[in-house]
């Protein structure tokens, strides 16, 4: 829906400092880049409240348009989220596009999904967006016009386009539910299975993906950039005990990330609102790296994942200097925290072990013979446990090797069992 900047389109940055709101500049420059700008100038500047029709002041609006022609800007970034009102004046303004915060996070999804239903959720969330940015830019198509012959159907071109876009959205809605069906299908079979789901999940280039690719030997793409991953990939991982996990690689986080964004990704995030264990993935090497667990913490309340276990996973300590590998316990005992880095291997053995400790092993391999009046019995274990063989003996019973879950092992208590090691 939106024109996506062409790689290299020079932007100027726009960075207030606002009482009520602090947005990071870094990230603003990370974003630009991550978006295919070339970001020239940075002008910033303070204010107690964002102007109402501009955002920022007259004075600042004059800076904004020198710069903008000192180096033949073509598009301005703003690090805030602005109204619809606000982009139009600037824009009229400055004589350049003037994109804010979420339209430019908007734009890099765009550029990263690549998958049938990250397309159709980034489509939702720019609809929603473009829904309140709809202007009377087409008011000389009205159909709205007196004399014989002339009498339209009473809808002007504005009108029209917002229909449509309603129509769309539903449309979207309606496919994405689809999908949320079929995800939470395969939700429901590996809990049949009883097979755990750990996510990682945490701020935007964390290295989430690559530690991903080092636990589970897959080779998804990761960059150093913003938003790298923007399609959710599950893989099994073996751990050292031998028990099977699926593992999720999940979108990043970011502050204030655009509500279209987490309404429309509803889906996605349930991979992390619906796993056993959450892995919190921090870049330690982060300046803010306090103030980005937080911003994390409270995406996962906003999903509903703020109850799932989770355990820190400092990553990037080959940045640092002597940092070594290790597990971080509080008083009982328990893991809270590995240091390792994805990128050399450094302490992955580490969290293969937290792993194995938090999903210890609760299943037993186990040789059954059953007779042939225990059909009710051979249905439970069908239901209940995983067949690993069976064959018909020779009274006609059944041998069964099945591997069960100790919660289970009540239903062999009336049959003649044999432990396999």
């Amino acid at each position: 829906m939106f024109d996506r900047p062409d790689s290299g389109e020079r932007a100027v940055l726009v960075h207030l400092t606002l009482h009520a709101l602090r947005e990071d500049l870094q990230e603003l420059k990370e974003l630009a880049k991550s978006a295919g700008t070339n970001p020239v100038h940075v002008v910033t500047g303070s204010r107690k409240s964002p102007d109402a029709k501009y955002f920022v002041g007259t004075g600042k609006l004059d800076e904004i348009k020198s710069e903008v022609e000192a180096y033949s800007a073509d598009i301005v970034l703003f690090n805030h989220a602005l109204s619809p009102s606000q982009e139009r004046n600037l824009e009229k303004f400055l004589g350049v596009r003037v994109v804010d915060r979420n339209g430019l996070i908007l734009d890099i999804f765009a550029q990263r999904a690549k998958s049938f239903e990250g397309k159709l959720q980034v489509e939702l969330a720019q609809l929603k967006h473009l829904s309140t940015r709809l202007v009377r830019g087409w008011t000389h198509l009205e159909r709205q016009k007196g004399g014989i012959g002339m009498r339209g159907p009473g809808e002007t071109q504005l009108e029209t386009d917002r229909r449509l876009v309603a129509v769309r959205i539903k449309q979207i809605q309606k496919r994405l539910e689809k999908v949320d069906k079929q995800r939470h299908q395969g939700r429901s079979k590996r809990k049949k299975a009883e097979i755990p789901s750990v996510s990682l999940v945490g701020y935007t280039n964390a290295g989430k993906s690559t530690l991903f690719n080092r636990l589970t030997g897959a080779d998804t793409y990761s960059a150093d950039q913003l938003f790298a991953t923007l399609d959710p990939t599950l893989r099994s991982c073996r751990l050292p005990n031998n028990n099977d996990i699926v593992l999720a690689d999940t979108v990043g986080f970011i502050r204030h990330l655009p509500h279209e964004l987490v309404a429309s990704f509803k889906s996605t995030l349930q991979e992390a609102s619906e796993a056993d264990l959450l892995l919190h993935v921090v870049d330690v090497n982060s300046e803010n790296r306090d103030g980005i667990i937080k911003e994390v913490n409270q995406v996962l309340g906003d999903i509903g994942a703020d109850k799932i276990k989770c355990i820190e996973v400092f990553n990037k300590i080959d940045l640092l200097d002597d940092r070594q590998p290790k597990i971080d316990r509080d008083d009982e005992g328990n893991p809270v925290r590995v240091w390792l880095s994805a990128e050399t291997g450094q302490g992955i053995d580490l969290l293969m072990n937290v792993l194995a400790e938090q999903f210890a092993n609760s299943k037993s391999k186990k040789k059954c013979y059953l007779r042939p009046d225990q059909g009710q019995i051979r249905a439970k274990l069908f239901t209940c446990t995983k067949i690993i063989d069976e064959h018909i003996n020779d009274s006609g019973g059944s041998d069964l090797t099945i591997e069960i879950d100790n919660k289970y092992l009540g239903l062999l208590d009336a049959i003649k069992t044999e432990e396999i090691l």
